[in-house]
């Protein structure tokens, strides 16, 4: 890859440096090398680590850790009529730019007319001195105070009497008729067009556009001055997933959580955890395999879902950290389930009070440390069970903590991206324990606190098969923990 061209005010030689920085540091994971091969002209070449790396994803990687792609920030609050800060939209930006061309227009107006006015005064009085112009002479020749003399001989103003006491005697004699009244006339003229202007807005505004229009030809695309170092065009997408992969290095992991939430990884995919330490009073809660490239999805009973990166997680030494040291979760919000993200999946969610819908996986993948809240609950009630519903399955099993569970048809259950539900299990005295589907041919599986797995046919369900919301039946021969005790794989 041939870099050309940097960003403005970019220097060469650091951005080399932040790049190499970078290598050495491991941050740039598709990146084999970089040389500085320029001359007069910018000529930085990037290697790829593999002939299979993607070039637009190794620049996409560069964009995000150097100022190969840099921001220019723009400030937008103004002095709106010269007295009110006040921060503006674009639209009412410009608009406030061209009340100001207006109002210079104005201003400028009313002093050009003040002078045009100033400038006739005295040219009258110069056709007076030229018309009168051997009487003028002798009086300022002979008076001791001539300014008075003049203004009441020749019915003068101080102005005009002034500017005739201000010009020499040679320039005096050299004034002539022609070109006073050229200048008269000439002046005429454009005073008329300065009160056409100022008694008409819309000859304002015609100027303003003017103005804006000799503007846009001197610095129009095709000028030297105008033309364009940058192009406008869409963002190029990326996969997100892949971006964030490009950072790290791929590698085989096991998360391993604490009964009490303490959270850390092991390398390799360790299938052998007796030897693991905890905290005291504190076991194992939950382990599984996963790569350091992966994001893990964790679902509070607050029905909020948050997003981790492996990456991200303490290593294996000591006991790890808190998981809640990574996302901001109330408190009071416990783990409902914690599981590698796979994208594509579509999940059955449900609450405390048996209420429950089915969400799509990527839709539950917040980018916030406060999660995204996809289950509406307020307490006491909360999240209590999310089961993956895989291809092919179309059965819902729910059962309830007074024992009792009921089977039926999963396209009774809407699929929503965030809200309460509807109503999938009736109580009374009693709530949801666990929610779990599978295909109706294959039958109901389950696994027991001794890891044991279990199943039963459509026909041996029937007696627990009705409708949704219905209140169900004793569930004989189920765990009397009331948990189907599916991994979510």
């Amino acid at each position: 890859v041939v870099i050309t061209e940097i960003p403005w005010l970019v220097q060469k030689s650091r951005l080399i440096e932040k790049i190499a920085e970078l290598l050495n540091e491991k941050k740039l994971p598709l990146v084999g090398d970089v040389r500085d091969e320029s001359a007069e002209d910018i000529r930085v070449v990037i290697e790829p680590k593999t002939r299979a790396v993607d070039p637009e994803l190794l620049m996409e990687s560069l964009f995000r850790l150097t100022e190969l792609e840099s921001k220019i920030p723009l400030n937008l609050n103004v002095l709106v009529q010269g007295r009110i800060p006040k921060v503006l939209g674009l639209a009412e930006c410009l608009r406030e730019w061209l009340d100001h061309l207006r109002d210079v227009l104005l201003r400028r107006s009313n002093h050009r007319k003040a002078q045009i006015e100033h400038r006739l005064e005295v040219l009258g009085g110069y056709l007076i001195a030229y018309l009168n112009i051997d009487k003028v002479i002798k009086i300022i020749r002979t008076e001791d105070e001539p300014k008075p003399v003049l203004m009441k001989a020749f019915n003068l103003t101080d102005i005009q009497a002034e500017a005739i006491l201000n010009m020499r005697l040679r320039s005096l004699r050299k004034l002539e008729e022609f070109e006073i009244r050229t200048e008269d006339k000439n002046l005429r003229a454009e005073l008329k067009g300065i009160n056409a202007i100022l008694k008409s807005e819309p000859e304002q505004w015609a100027k303003v556009s003017e103005q804006v229009r000799k503007v846009r030809d001197m610095f129009g695309p095709k000028t030297p001055l105008g033309k364009r170092r940058t192009m406008f065009a869409d963002a190029p997408e990326h996969d997100l997933a892949a971006i964030e992969e490009a950072f790290v290095e791929r590698e085989p992991v096991t998360v391993v959580i604490s009964d009490k939430g303490w959270v850390r990884t092991l390398k390799g995919h360790v299938a052998d955890l007796s030897g693991l330490v905890f905290k005291q009073d504190d076991k194992l809660g939950q382990a599984f395999f996963a790569e350091t490239t992966s994001k893990l999805l964790l679902l509070a009973t607050n029905g909020r879902f948050y997003a981790l990166d492996v990456a991200k997680l303490p290593g294996g030494r000591g006991h790890g950290e808190p998981i809640r040291m990574f996302i901001d979760m109330e408190q009071d919000a416990a783990i409902v389930a914690l599981f590698v993200h796979k994208g594509g999946r579509k999940f059955l969610i449900a609450s405390h009070d048996g209420q429950g819908f089915v969400v799509g996986e990527d839709d539950c993948v917040g980018t916030t440390r406060k999660g995204k809240h996809i289950l509406n609950v307020e307490m006491p009630n909360e999240a209590r069970a999310l089961t993956v519903v895989a291809e092919g399955h179309d059965t819902v099993a729910v059962i309830g903590t007074n024992h009792k569970m009921l089977i039926f048809p999963l396209d009774q259950v809407p699929e929503m991206a965030r809200g309460r539900g509807v109503r999938l299990q009736k109580y009374t005295g009693a709530a949801l324990s666990d929610v779990s589907t599978f295909n109706a041919k294959q039958g109901l599986a389950w696994r027991d606190s001794a890891g044991r797995d279990f199943s039963m046919t459509m026909k041996e369900l029937a007696e627990w098969r009705g409708n949704r919301a219905d209140a169900g039946r004793l569930a004989r021969g189920l765990p009397k923990s009331n948990k189907f005790g599916r991994p979510i794989e």
